[in-house]
């Protein structure tokens, strides 16, 4: 069964700055979105501006991975969908969190801490160690990923410890990064992955996208029925009684 992912965006950095519109001529998100489709999911896109933010009862129900993508206006993200999305993610959709999407409140409110870091925008390289080889978010990924020129996030990175830690970044200036953190809320799986700033070209990097496509595909809701909650009716007899 193909696995339907939705890429959300702001698409604000694209239309408001000449040189992210440029180096972005179809969104972030449609690049996303587009090499995705290329590896063999479903893909749709909705952003920010669009009624409900894209994110209608119906598209959340249609998606099985959502991939979230902000930075500028976080805080115009409506409580209500977040709430939405959130419950969904509960119920066993996948969500991929990238780069500045550390603090949008989806996030925030999956993790419970502010999501806070160290950040400086130096051109430096970063080289993104695998700290975790067998996983299968990194399969076909070597020992590393290099970008010439990315932000920098150094920590304390303020989020609760990942169930697994996927990668660790290295900075030019000297910082490092938890920057592959993979957890399970609920019935879902959520992975946050830090490269991505607008003003690079991180998302046509080719192990970035194969970073991407293998959480989606990790991430991809397990085809099972639900845990039931509530009160439960004894399986045997209990005490003897009937």
């Amino acid at each position: 069964m193909t696995t339907k992912v939705t890429v959300w965006n702001e698409y604000r950095h694209e239309r408001n700055d000449p040189a992210v519109g440029a180096l972005y001529p179809n969104g972030i998100y449609g690049a996303i979105a587009s090499f995705l489709s290329e590896a063999g999911f479903e893909t749709r896109t909705a952003t920010l501006d669009e009624p409900e933010h894209g994110l209608t009862d119906d598209v959340l129900r249609g998606t099985d991975v959502l991939v979230w993508w902000g930075h500028l206006a976080h805080g115009e993200v409506g409580d209500e969908t977040v709430r939405k999305v959130k419950e969904r993610v509960l119920d066993g959709m996948g969500l991929i969190v990238l780069h500045s999407g550390h603090h949008s409140k989806i996030f925030k409110a999956l993790m419970g801490t502010s999501c806070d870091l160290l950040w400086r925008e130096a051109d430096e390289k970063e080289r993104l160690w695998v700290v975790s080889p067998g996983h299968p978010i990194v399969e076909g990924i070597g020992a590393y990923i290099e970008l010439e020129k990315e932000e920098m996030y150094g920590e304390h990175f303020d989020v609760p410890a990942p169930d697994e830690l996927i990668f660790t970044s290295w900075f030019e200036g000297g910082e490092v990064f938890r920057s592959g953190c993979a957890y399970v809320r609920g019935n879902g799986k959520i992975f946050y992955f830090r490269p991505g700033h607008e003003t690079y070209p991180t998302y046509y990097h080719k192990d970035i996208q194969r970073v991407i496509a293998n959480a989606a595909a990790w991430a991809r809701p397990v085809r099972r029925s639900r845990p039931a909650y509530g009160n439960a009716k004894p399986l045997e007899r209990i005490g003897g009684k009937a």
